[in-house]
């Protein structure tokens, strides 16, 4: 049977089924067939279902080891019994059932000659077992018939010391009771049942060596079983010494220390002063580099170990590369191909799933797995975003909010909050935890949104703000956002050290006594919502024109804000449920049908928003044009700071009001700190407040007495578009550095590489959370941009494949 997933074994089984892990070097499952072979049972059915191909390319049709394979795929997972079942034409005499991953010398004459003489329909071998509460238990009478089964006993059920091996000997008949295709297991469905049909069962006890390779732990005691007791040495080949064997080919330099018993492949190098304790296991192609210590753990093959490492109570599979000074401690597994960075270390158990990297420098202490790589960089463009429960776990949170606290001001003041979520509320009550274990004071000011936090931080006074919030489209992913004393996103250097304070686990803690009680504020929209009513001139005006607004978000919370606010300006208000998939088109229409005023979609971080009149739809960069020109209009913006990344047709409209423009780096804290340094409040409101932007704009359509649709066409025409292009991590470092060699006029590298003509220009830019380029393109008309477009999608893939 060998169709086991192996989750207990992770990440050994990420990408090998758990037949196909190695003890000393060669899958448990050839062990099996060897065994079977030992004692004629040469015609062997394999039932396969997680990554089947690795099994069959491996054993082929069984001819290099002189026996015939067949084997018998499930589309879907059919239980123990059901898979032996799937192989029904093989059922047609006494059959010996064995798992893939059981590792074993049980004398099967034996236990089948006890099988015919007792006239059994099922017999189990069995197998004496001290503590048996993590097996399924089997109570016998004095003859050795079954009388009774226990799955995972407690301790008041342990009736009998014998456990199921998995290991069986059957009569066709038994599998009559279920029809091929059924999904049943031996132990909780067909054992129960014979057993209540009072058909013969025995169970066989075995003294020979049994091990289920089950998780981690049970994989490396089999190892240091087998190395320390000689009467099993002969399962695992010649020694070239007292406890000690070595492959061909292995070149082992004078000034090694070794102390067995110790095992060692073919093709592996330990360079001088290495150390190889007692019971390391090192497969194939290894390199070993001097001055690395490696005790009780398994090497797999073709895996390196850098100077003077330190390996302890370990796996570390397949293509493994670790840098020198590397700490890897007990119960911790590497999975294949990861890369441990120069100075880091690995805490006890661990686990790295494959193809990942830590860092330089990194203490490790949680598992890593398939979603991010280990790096000093939590912080992605602007915040931290991870899946719950994954990489963004209630025990991160908390060192997240330790981390914080200890860095910003010692027994400082926090606002924290969140949106509706139950995740985010999760993740929240953590970072809150983790403050207060700093001895700051936390003001959590519950449901709401990011902008309240930034609002809320200065209404307080307080030393900074987090901000938690789930993906309105995926409630798997999480983001936190942290603000400083000014309501600003963090800086790069506050980000870093964020990250090294969390990595190195280096927290402020303070005293029982110093620990403060949370303040909870659970009516602080309604101060919110009073401050932005506040900002409005023209209140009666609105209040008297009932301007009829449709609105819709995928957030429950920013529409309960959005539509008070609205009521309290005096406006009539129709709030439209957001369905998965929903647009500023569906908004538009609406809107054209019940002939609105203004319709408005509300992105679910609160600080974003589309715009429509029924026929117009303004959002993006467009939305920033012309909520600058409301600000160049009305006199509230002199200098607009314009993202990098953005149309230059912004110079034409601030040119036009005598007004000017600074272009800042599209990083988030930088844009927000120039705001403020400029006192440009209108320009943060419309740009990272969308509730209090919308009275904004209001305020001006109904003082003005100009439409939506008026005010779009006093905007410049415009050719600009955003492009994406897939690349490999790899790929971005070369490509930039290609594109900048040619320092010629006409380029500009600000962030990026943005190449300049008469005619038009294209920013190229590597994202900074996806394997991606960024192209952002504006031409003179919409047939020079696509030809921009066209040009460098060429030139960038054509550098990928050299």
């Amino acid at each position: 049977m060998s169709g086991g997933i192996g989750t207990r074994l992770r990440p050994l089984t990420c990408d090998l089924p758990k037949p196909m892990v190695p003890i000393f070097n060669k899958p448990v499952m050839e062990y099996g067939i060897k065994l079977l072979k030992k004692y004629n049972i040469d015609n062997i059915a394999v039932t396969l279902h997680y990554l089947p191909n690795k099994i069959i390319d491996y054993f082929g049709d069984g001819d290099k080891f002189d026996v015939k394979l067949n084997y018998y795929i499930e589309e879907k997972p059919l239980g123990t019994g059901g898979s032996v079942k799937n192989a029904e034409d093989f059922l047609d005499s006494t059959i010996v059932v064995i798992s893939g991953d059981a590792f074993t010398n049980i004398d099967l004459e034996k236990a089948y000659d006890f099988h015919k003489e007792k006239g059994s329909k099922a017999t189990l071998i069995l197998k004496r077992e001290p503590i048996p509460l993590e097996y399924g238990i089997v109570v016998t009478d004095e003859e050795g018939r079954i009388i009774r089964f226990l799955e995972k006993p407690s301790w008041g059920e342990v009736f009998s010391d014998t456990i199921n091996t998995g290991i069986y000997i059957l009569e066709p008949e038994v599998f009559d009771y279920y029809k091929k295709g059924e999904n049943f297991d031996f132990s909780k469905d067909l054992f129960p049942r014979l057993l209540e049909n009072n058909v013969p069962m025995y169970g066989y006890i075995t003294d020979e060596y049994w091990c289920d390779v089950g998780d981690l732990n049970s994989y490396i005691n089999t190892h240091i079983d087998i190395l320390a007791d000689k009467n099993h040495h002969k399962l695992i080949g010649e020694k070239k010494g007292e406890s000690l064997w070595i492959g061909k080919g292995t070149i082992i330099e004078k000034g090694t220390k070794i102390y067995p018993p110790v095992y060692i492949g073919e093709n592996t190098v330990i360079k001088s002063g290495a150390i190889l304790e007692p019971y390391t296991v090192i497969g194939d192609n290894c390199f070993i580099d001097q001055g690395a210590s490696i005790k009780r753990s398994i090497i797999w093959n073709n895996v390196s170990i850098g100077n003077s490492c330190e390996i302890r109570g370990s796996v570390l599979c397949d293509y493994v590369k670790v840098d020198e000074r590397v700490r890897i401690f007990d119960s911790s597994a590497i999975g294949a191909s990861a890369k441990i960075s120069k100075m880091s270390t690995i805490k006890p158990r661990v686990k790295i799933w494959p193809h990942r990297t830590v860092g330089e420098n990194m203490i490790i202490s949680d598992n890593l797995k398939w979603e991010d790589n280990a790096s000093k960089k939590l912080f992605g463009y602007r915040n931290i975003c991870g899946k719950l429960n994954e990489t963004i776990t209630p025990e991160v949170a908390s060192k997240l909010g330790a981390a914080f606290a200890t860095i910003m001001e010692k027994g400082g003041t926090f606002v924290v909050n969140s949106d509706e979520h139950s995740a985010s509320i999760l993740i929240k009550n953590s970072i809150i935890a983790g403050i207060m274990s700093t001895g700051a004071l936390v003001i959590d000011i519950k449901n709401s949104t990011l902008p309240m936090c930034r609002f809320g931080v200065k209404h307080y006074k307080a030393d900074g703000g987090i901000q938690v919030r789930t993906d309105c489209m995926d409630p798997n992913t999480i983001y936190l956002e942290f603000v400083n004393k000014n309501g600003r996103n963090v800086d790069k250097n506050t980000e870093r050290k964020i990250e090294n304070t969390y990595i190195l686990e280096d927290f402020h803690r303070c005293r029982g006594h110093e620990i403060k009680e949370v303040v909870n504020v659970y009516n602080f929209c309604q101060i919110y919502l009073r401050e932005g009513i506040s900002k409005i001139k023209n209140r009666e005006k609105i209040a008297s024109k009932k301007p009829y607004i449709v609105i819709s978000s995928p957030s429950k919370n920013i529409i309960d804000l959005a539509n008070t606010y609205l009521k309290a300006l005096g406006c009539e208000v129709r709030t439209l449920e957001f369905k998965r998939g929903m647009n500023i088109e569906a908004v538009k229409n609406i809107v054209l049908n019940e002939d609105g005023f203004i319709g408005i979609l509300y992105d679910g971080d609160g600080e974003k928003l589309s715009l429509t009149d029924g026929f117009n739809i303004v959002e993006d960069h467009k939305y920033y044009m012309l909520a600058m020109l409301i600000g160049f209009k009305t006199g509230a913006v002199k200098e607009a700071i314009v993202p990098y990344n953005y149309p230059r047709i912004m110079e034409r409209i601030a040119k036009q009001y005598k007004g000017k423009t600074i272009y800042n780096k599209s990083n988030i804290s930088e844009l927000l700190e120039t705001i403020e340094e400029k006192k440009e409040d209108f320009q943060y409101i419309v740009s990272f407040d969308s509730i209090w932007a919308t009275g904004k704009i209001l305020d001006y359509l109904v003082e003005n007495d100009v439409s939506l649709n008026e005010l779009v066409h006093q905007l410049p025409e415009y050719y600009y578009f955003k492009k994406e292009i897939p690349c490999r991590w790899d790929d971005k470092g070369k490509i930039i550095k290609s594109l900048s060699i040619d320092r010629k006029e006409g380029i500009e590298l600000v962030k990026g590489v943005r190449f300049i003509d008469d005619k038009g220009w294209v920013l190229i830019e590597p994202d900074d959370e996806s394997p991606k380029f960024n192209l952002y393109i504006e031409g003179h008309n919409e047939e020079y941009a696509e030809e921009l477009w066209i040009q460098y999608n060429d030139k960038i893939n054509k550098l990928m494949e050299t």
